[in-house]
């Protein structure tokens, strides 16, 4: 399920924390399945059963896609912020500083990191998201373990080591 071996210089690895993944990945495939149990019930209309029945699908597809992105860790090496599988998430030449603050848009127990450049969007239900000239780190993951990689990554771009 999750890739164990280290990226080459990898300082910090943020993972999922497993119960939090178990529950959001219940609470969402358990909606999902609920609408669609909805759908085919007593629903007045075409238009609406429809309408439930995309929705339930949607649901569910997005369930899979978080169970797919939290599946990965988020690697801090020298170079940046990457996958475990090597994706690359933000290069360091890219990042100018590291936000924490009460009123930051960023993550649940996460921390956002402004870029130097717009990225293309990218997103990883649960784990991190790219838009722009931010990106967010954090969701289903262990306070601390963010906190943790937040202050390193801070140190590492104040004073590159």
């Amino acid at each position: 399920m999750r890739s164990s071996a280290p990226l080459p210089g990898e300082l910090l690895r943020l993972e999922s924390s497993p119960p939090r993944r178990l529950f959001a990945l219940g609470v969402l495939y358990g909606l999902g399945a609920l609408v669609l149990l909805l759908a085919f019930g007593p629903v007045p209309g075409l238009a609406a059963r429809l309408a439930l029945l995309g929705l339930g699908g949607l649901i569910l597809w997005q369930a899979e896609r978080m169970r797919r992105g939290t599946a990965v860790a988020v690697v801090l090496t020298g170079e940046g912020l990457f996958e475990s599988g090597g994706r690359v998430i933000a290069r360091r030449a890219e990042m100018l500083r590291v936000d924490r603050s009460l009123f930051a848009f960023k993550p649940t127990n996460g921390f956002l990191v402004h870029l130097s450049g717009s990225a293309p969007a990218v997103w990883s239900p649960g784990l991190w998201w790219r838009i722009g000239r931010r990106v967010g780190i954090g969701g289903v993951v262990a306070g601390a373990e963010a906190r943790a990689m937040a202050d390193r990554l801070s140190l590492l771009l104040e004073t590159g080591q």
